[in-house]
């Protein structure tokens, strides 16, 4: 076993030698690697273990090391480097701990750090200053496209003395016209990050954010907030403890946070005109800025010392080399007359965009113009591939030239975002008038493909619109993790395509999305589903389709059963039933009679919820579909059980038990069953029989995830028997599906 404070010694008397004889100070080294001063001297004192491979890169490069000297820094520094421990002990930890879900590995959601970057050497010290100290709180603010991002994230991938156990990212969105992500999907991103598992995270807001300061209580976080909107946005993420650091970026000043949180604020302005004409330089090469050395300082000054606009010119530039940097800028006079660049508005940067793309392929550049009709915020390869109307493969190579150009950011592995303003830009240009349509097609049929692995053997929501266009290709799910995997990353562009059918009046697009999203909404019930709902509820009368309008009903009634709204939810549950019955609709009619059951029992009329489920029952085998005539059986024993008509519900709970099981599924009316069946023998003093059905029902429950079911079978147990690991599995469930407090 290795001594990685040792090593970690090691490393730093090597690199503080190799300093030295270069005759530099810290401060000097610190500003060529892009390192702060703080973790430069605590490297060289031996406080931090070893550094990570891109910060040794850079050291080995400021410093002028050979190949073989970089690689003697970077095998000194790898000896400090912490290794996953594999114990026995670690295959054992509790599930009830919600550490326990918690990966070896750092979790780093940074995106990359930004090429090209020069300067901001004071910004980047007050930056360090800002972020010592006790649970720091920093505020990064200035204009729109001056680079807070961009410093952040050079200030963040210098390995932040201290910040070992992971970084996490989120772009709030507070000034795009995309609409700003939730607190609880943030919440979530971070949580997943951390190693909690998607099914054992809060659903609520205060439950996320108060299981996220507990678990980054005892760590050492670097958390970035990037383009906070205002104070209250950025409260409930914030982490606890007092080994955190957190960096908000923002455009407004944010008072409130400096009141509450004693926020630390740093102003970033634009680039003075040596800092931008070196910035032109890292990116062209200093032998072509300096021989025209006045007119890379005008086009500095057209740009207003914006960042976003200096490196848009600079790509443009670096396309086209035979181009004079002279040429270049007595086009981008002509264009914007430079104030508009200092207004900080996006006239100037839409003529800077301007001269990017008449330097492209005019393939690239159609690219780009159909990704501005994207509703969402961020695409792939299959979304970006529907908007031009080709497939993947042939969409890559664009996304990688525009991304070259500095018009597209890869935000993570084969997702691309475009800037606020280069995004309003893009909308301005010509596109296809079915680009839109093909998006939202593609939408329908990825997300037809996630329904079917998320939910195997469930019977298609709807037929295709008469006018669907197919994309040339689908994402194709392998198994259920990965429809759900999709669904998360993709809940916020579902959620925008559903209100860009709904603003160009795609009725038939616009429910088809939502009923695309059932998992989703049966996975989350209580996330607020109501409004995108009764959207969908408006678009399928809009479109005259009874089929789709009582699938809506039913789901909407559904929602509105679980948020407590039980009379709105009967008006619209009755609706369905009736229009599925004159539709001649009979699995869609089983399936409202069932939810309409649901909301009678929350009422209290137990016995004409089990009419409903027998009703429903007899639909089911109407029409041979095993699979909705267990669920109405299911409901039924779950109603006669309520009831306390124990005879009835073991018989008919005994009898649904009998069909056949979903293989390689996590089958949940089973194991609803078993705790129904268990609550029968209970009930008829069949104590022996009951505990062992129960016991049953939530040993499924536990090693399916299942924690919801696994409470019920629990709670039932323990009202047989107060036997204290019963008891302790309880807790533990209950510890999965709640804040700890």
């Amino acid at each position: 076993m290795h001594d990685g404070t040792l090593s970690g010694r090691n490393f730093g008397q090597r690199l503080r030698a190799l300093r030295v004889n270069a005759g530099l100070s810290q401060e000097a080294l610190s500003h060529e690697a892009g390192v702060s001063v703080r973790a430069l001297a605590d490297m060289e004192r031996g406080r931090t273990r070893g550094p990570q491979r891109r910060t040794v890169r850079a050291l080995a490069e400021a410093l002028g090391l050979d190949a073989a000297g970089a690689g003697e820094l970077e095998e000194a520094a790898s000896l400090g480097r912490p290794r996953p421990c594999r114990s026995a002990d670690a295959d054992r930890l509790s599930a009830a701990e919600p550490a326990a879900a918690m990966t070896t590995r750092a979790p780093d959601l940074l995106p990359r750090a930004p090429r090209g970057f020069h300067g901001r050497a004071s910004e980047l010290a007050a930056l360090a200053r800002a972020t010592a100290g006790e649970a720091p709180v920093c505020l990064v603010v200035g204009p729109a496209g001056v680079g807070k991002t961009a410093l952040v994230l050079r200030w963040a991938h210098g390995d932040p003395a201290g910040l070992t156990d992971g970084r996490l990212y989120a772009d709030l969105r507070g000034f795009s016209d995309m609409g700003e992500p939730a607190a609880v999907e943030v919440l979530r991103e971070f949580l997943a990050a951390l190693g909690v598992p998607l099914e054992r995270i809060p659903e609520s807001e205060n439950g996320a954010a108060a299981l996220f300061r507990s678990l980054a209580a005892d760590r050492r976080l670097l958390v970035v907030l990037d383009n906070a909107r205002d104070s209250e946005q950025v409260r409930p993420l914030l982490p606890g403890g007092d080994r955190c650091v957190t960096v908000v970026t923002s455009r407004h000043r944010l008072p409130g946070l400096i009141v509450s949180d004693s926020a630390r604020p740093v102003a970033v302005d634009v680039l003075a005109p040596p800092d931008g004409t070196a910035l032109l330089a890292r990116v062209l090469g200093t032998h072509r800025v300096h021989a025209e050395p006045a007119a890379a300082l005008r086009l500095a000054e057209l740009c207003g010392g914006l960042p976003l606009a200096l490196r848009v010119v600079a790509a443009r530039l670096a396309g086209r080399p035979d181009w004079s940097l002279d040429s270049m800028a007595a086009e981008l006079s002509d264009r914007t007359r430079r104030l508009s660049l200092l207004d900080l508005e996006d006239t100037g940067v839409r003529a800077a965009l301007h001269l990017t793309l008449q330097q492209l392929p005019a393939h690239i550049s159609g690219v780009f113009a159909h990704l501005g009709r994207h509703p969402g915020t961020h695409v792939d390869r299959y979304a970006a591939a529907a908007l031009a109307g080709t497939d993947p493969a042939a969409v890559e190579s664009a996304l990688e030239h525009l991304t070259a150009a500095h018009l597209l950011t890869e935000t993570a592995p084969g997702r691309w975002a475009m800037h606020d303003l280069v995004r309003l830009y893009a909308r301005g240009l010509d596109a296809h008038p079915d680009a839109l349509k093909r998006v939202l097609d593609h939408y329908i049929a990825t997300a037809t493909g996630a329904v079917a692995a998320a939910e195997p053997g469930s019977e298609d929501c709807f037929p295709l619109p008469s006018d669907f266009l197919p994309p040339a290709a689908v994402r194709r799910f392998d198994d259920r993790s990965a429809a759900v995997a999709w669904y998360a990353a993709e809940r916020d562009n579902l959620t925008q395509a559903v209100a860009a059918a709904d603003a160009a009046q795609l009725h038939d697009r616009t429910w088809r999305i939502v009923m695309t999203m059932w998992p989703l909404i049966v996975w989350r019930v209580r996330d607020g589903w109501a409004p995108l709902l009764q959207t969908a509820l408006t678009a399928t009368r809009a479109d005259a389709d009874e089929h789709g309008e009582a699938r809506v009903l039913n789901i909407l009634g559904w929602v509105l059963t679980e948020e407590d709204r039980t009379p709105e939810a009967l008006v619209h549950l009755e609706a369905a039933s009736a229009l599925a019955a004159r539709a001649g609709d009979a699995f869609a009619e089983a399936n409202a009679l069932i939810v309409l059951a649901m909301a009678q029992a929350s009422l209290g009329g137990l016995e004409e919820a089990a009419h409903c489920c027998e009703r429903a029952a007899d639909l089911a085998r109407q029409i041979g579909d095993r699979r909705m005539e267990r669920l109405a059986t299911q409901h039924l024993a779950r109603h006669q059980a309520d009831a306390g008509h124990w005879h009835q519900a073991l018989a008919t709970a005994t009898h649904a038990l009998a069909f056949e099981r979903r293989p390689g599924t996590t089958d949940i009316p089973h194991i609803l069953l078993l705790v129904i069946k268990g609550e029968a023998l209970l009930g008829l003093g069949k104590q022996a029989e009951g505990i062992t059905q129960l016991d049953l029902a939530a040993r499924e429950a536990e090693s399916a995830g299942y924690d919801d079911g696994a409470l019920r079978a629990l709670t039932a147990l323990l009202r047989a028997s107060a036997n204290p690991e019963v008891q302790a599995r309880y807790d533990a469930a209950l510890t999965r599906l709640t804040t700890p407090t």
